[in-house]
This record gives structure tokens, C-alpha cells and sequence, in this order.
């Protein structure tokens, strides 16, 4: 029988009030992803973790199922259908390299023990024009980008220091295996890469988490 938030905070004996779980649902929903080593989302994931059953049979009705992976400590939420939320050109090239980035990292061993995988504005600037046929955005588009991408749980930046010849580099985060399933990889050749880019209806694309993980 499905128990309700009330109930489970009632049975946590005053460690979680029912905002907590309302919180924790809809950071869920709207995060995606809830990584236990972010201090800012470590209270909502141990949350889930404690609770995951519950929290997966509240979500179903949403369509969307929820992953949690043990060894980088994160859950992830996937919608079951393909609609997703709508990625413009610029975004969509961003996941794949950077998911390219990540299983050439995974290959040769440099992945951390968080599961993240740097990735430098370098080896970016060699990456991106080789997997696309276009040229790495600007700094601050890229910036823009890499801001997105963190609020979808699989990049986040980080600053140099003032002394460092790189502004900032990449890490990727493991989630992205998830929400970037290996079906983007051949998005790549779906696009028209000899536009410019600037249409947003012709470069429009979609963020289908689910059946690109299933496809994985």
C-alpha cells in the first residue's frame, strides 16, 4: 500500500516534517539529479536513499522512474517518455562531448573516485571541432552552457586561479551516463552541422532521458 508523506514523517518520529518530503520530490522533478557529495542537495539525496521506494511509486504516476547508483552515491530521475525538455543545438553538442569526453576518460582510467572526469578547456578546444565539424563556442557562451548543463547533474565549473593560463575547466559528473544515453552519440549526424545554428525551431532539439538510457 502506498503511504503518503504524512504518514512517513509521522513513522520518522520527527526527523522529517512533510515539507521535507514535498522538498525532496521536487528537487527530484526539477534537478534531476541529487548527488550526496553536493553539500546543497546531500540532506534531500540521504532523504531518497531512506525512502526510494516511496518516492518511486510518488514519481510514477509522473511517468518518470528513478535510478539510484550506489557506488557515486546519486539518484537520478527519468521521464519513461520520449517528449523531454526541448535542447537547443548549441546544448545538445555540448552533452555529447562532453559524454564522449567521459568514456574516453572512463577508458584510459582518469576517473576520480566521485566518478567525475576532468576535462580541460584544451582538450575541449581539440574535442569539440573533431565531434562536430563546428568551432568550440566563445568563453562566455561556453560559460552560459556549462551552466545548464550543471543544472541538469552532468558538468559542473570550476574557476582556475588567477595565475593558471585556463579561466576554468569541466568536470563531468557520472549522471551524465544516465541522461545521456548512447543514442545522443549518434545524434551528431543527425544534425545539419553546416548551419550556423542561430534557427531555434531547426536546431531545436530534446532532452529524451529515458529511452536513450534504456538504449545505453
Amino acid at each position: 500500500m502506498k503511504r503518503t508523506w504524512n504518514t512517513l514523517s509521522q513513522q520518522s518520529n520527527g526527523l522529517y516534517t512533510v515539507a521535507d518530503f514535498e522538498r525532496a520530490a521536487y528537487r527530484l522533478v526539477t534537478e534531476q539529479v541529487l548527488y550526496a557529495s553536493d553539500p546543497r542537495s546531500r540532506s534531500a539525496y540521504h532523504l531518497v536513499e531512506a525512502y526510494l521506494e516511496d518516492f518511486a511509486a510518488a514519481l510514477e504516476p509522473l511517468g518518470i522512474r528513478l535510478e539510484r547508483n550506489a557506488r557515486h552515491r546519486y539518484v537520478v530521475a527519468l521521464p519513461r517518455h520520449g517528449e523531454g525538455t526541448p535542447v537547443r543545438l548549441d546544448e545538445t553538442l555540448l552533452l555529447l562531448v562532453l559524454r564522449q569526453r567521459y568514456d574516453e576518460g572512463m577508458k584510459q582510467g582518469l576517473v576520480e573516485d566521485s566518478g567525475e572526469v576532468v576535462v580541460e578547456l584544451p582538450d575541449l578546444q581539440e574535442a569539440w571541432p573533431a565531434l562536430t565539424g563546428r568551432p568550440m563556442p566563445e568563453i562566455g557562451a561556453l560559460r552560459a552552457l556549462a551552466a545548464t548543463a550543471r543544472r541538469w547533474g552532468v558538468c559542473r565549473l570550476v574557476e582556475g586561479e588567477p595565475d593558471e593560463l585556463q579561466p576554468f575547466h569541466l568536470v563531468v559528473r557520472p549522471a551524465i551516463v544516465d541522461i545521456v544515453g548512447e543514442q545522443w552519440l549518434h545524434r551528431l549526424d543527425q544534425h545539419n552541422l553546416g548551419t550556423d545554428g542561430t534557427d531555434e525551431d531547426a536546431d531545436a532539439d530534446t532532452l529524451d532521458t529515458e529511452d536513450d538510457h534504456a538504449a545505453a
